[in-house]
């Protein structure tokens, strides 16, 4: 089955990348948030204020017509009595000429016969006022009622003509609703400048406002990101006195204290571990200590794989790591008697059986303290080889770890040059020659043939430290 996991680096990539996504989708939703609330006040203010604009301008022009006829009215109670119409008549040409919004202006006798009319062919006929919807009847006998649907169209007003407490008649003015809608789309169109103006401005409000509550969150993010992957930040900048500028403080002070504990960790760890390594290399002296032909081993062989490790190419803490198991490397020889570690001659089957298994006992030792879990693969495995014929796992090839195989050469190099009990030092040279043969076979053939090159271009230097048996 495939496996759809990103590699290490990719979830790297990923993660790194949420912190600038996640703010940038917080920035969004607050902007969207505050331009809705803003765009929803708008709409809304724009909805109530030209409510109140149409009810405001419909009310005035009722009034403005109310107020003509019962002006009219009163005017024509006088001429009436009089019988001077044709004063009425200039009266009503000239409300009617100057006020194009009425349509029609009528003064009625008793029985609805129109005295005079703006119309003159309706001079004489009966007038009866238009409308259905009641909507005002004055304390002075004064309606006014809608022509056609309600609210279009045009609408009525009548006005009782009293004069000294009788009634001779009423005036009946018609008024057309158009200069209503030609204010209403006047107004409209200023309304709509000015809502969209404040609607812009409210973007950009709320583009400002959501990057200003949005630049502490992000430092914030910054600051925990920068923690998290261990490195030391200067204090964040605090914005403002709220909420979140108390937030930040609060950060920084926390950022602080675990900066401090984390380094007063790091050194306790370091000086933890440096406690460990200094009680192996005085139980690395002691064994070494029990046989007069193998001391100084742990650190010649430490030279000479750290030697190596370096022309290999590896990173400087691999090498440093390299250079301490090779001090780990023959811990275990504190488990195997004296009787077989410094018998003169050549082991028996039963000796050597127990021997060859001071790798396991100097994994099981470094076992013990979970600092020194990393040395155990080069210890354990320093004595495999590479066509499987090693020793304690039989591991072959590349499934040898890197660390050990450098380790067998150096370790082997030391052996063959040193003096033992049961044989001579051999010769430089000879020694080679043997790492050469068995190149492909007990040792690493690249590793094999980096070593003999350092030994080439090095010349009698590895030589002279291994015979005279120097340590460094």
């Amino acid at each position: 089955m495939p496996n759809d996991r990103p590699d290490p680096a990719e979830r790297t990539r990923l993660i790194g990348r949420l912190p600038t996504r996640s703010l940038r989708s917080i920035r969004a939703k607050m902007t969207l948030l505050v331009l809705l609330l803003v765009s929803g006040t708008i709409v809304v203010s724009y909805a109530i204020t030209l409510r109140i604009m149409n009810d405001h301008l419909r009310e005035e022009i009722v009034k403005r017509a109310e107020s003509l006829s019962r002006s009219i009215a009163s005017a024509a109670g006088y001429n009436l009595i009089l019988q001077d119409l044709l004063a009425l008549d200039n009266m009503v040409y000239k409300i009617k000429d100057s006020n194009p919004d009425i349509t029609s202006i009528a003064i009625l006798g008793p029985d609805k016969k129109a005295i005079v009319h703006s119309d003159a062919e309706r001079a004489g006929t009966v007038v009866e006022p238009a409308g259905e919807g009641l909507i005002i009847r004055g304390t002075d006998g004064t309606r006014i009622r809608e022509i056609g649907s309600p609210g279009r169209t045009s609408f009525a007003v009548e006005s009782p003509i009293v004069f000294t407490g009788k009634g001779l008649g009423s005036v009946v003015l018609n008024v057309d609703w158009s200069v209503l809608s030609a204010a209403r789309k006047d107004a409209r169109r200023k309304l709509l400048v000015f809502f969209g103006l404040m609607l812009i401005l409210g973007t950009v409000i709320s583009i400002g406002l959501s990057s200003s509550l949005t630049r502490p969150v992000k430092a914030l993010a910054s600051g925990v990101e920068e923690l998290k992957r261990g490195q030391k930040s200067k204090p964040l900048r605090v914005y403002s006195a709220d909420e979140l500028g108390r937030l930040t403080a609060s950060f920084n002070e926390m950022s602080e204290l675990i900066t401090g504990q984390r380094e007063k960790l790091g050194q306790y760890a370091h000086e933890l571990e440096e406690a460990y390594i200094s009680t192996v290399r005085v139980l690395a002296a002691a064994i070494e200590a029990r046989d007069q032909y193998t001391l100084g081993h742990s650190t010649r062989v430490s030279q000479y794989a750290v030697e190596l490790a370096r022309e290999l190419g590896l990173s400087p803490e691999k090498v440093e790591e390299i250079e301490i198991a090779c001090l780990f490397h023959d811990v275990g020889k504190i488990k195997i008697p004296d009787s077989i570690l410094q018998k003169p001659g050549s082991l028996d089957a039963r000796e050597f059986a127990e021997m060859k298994r001071h790798p396991e006992y100097g994994a099981e030792i470094l076992s013990k303290a979970l600092s020194l879990f990393k040395y155990i693969p080069s210890v354990r495995h320093h004595h495999e080889w590479y066509d499987g014929n090693g020793y304690p796992d039989g591991l072959s090839q590349e499934s040898i770890p890197d660390e050990a195989a450098i380790i067998s050469l150096a370790d082997a190099y030391d052996a063959m040059t040193s003096n033992r009990p049961y044989r001579e030092a051999l010769t430089k040279e000879h020694a080679l020659g043997i790492i050469k043969e068995s190149a492909g076979k007990q040792f690493h053939p690249e590793f094999a043939r980096v070593f003999l090159e350092l030994n080439e271009k090095q010349g009698p230097t590895v030589a002279v430290v291994v015979e005279q048996g120097m340590v460094s």
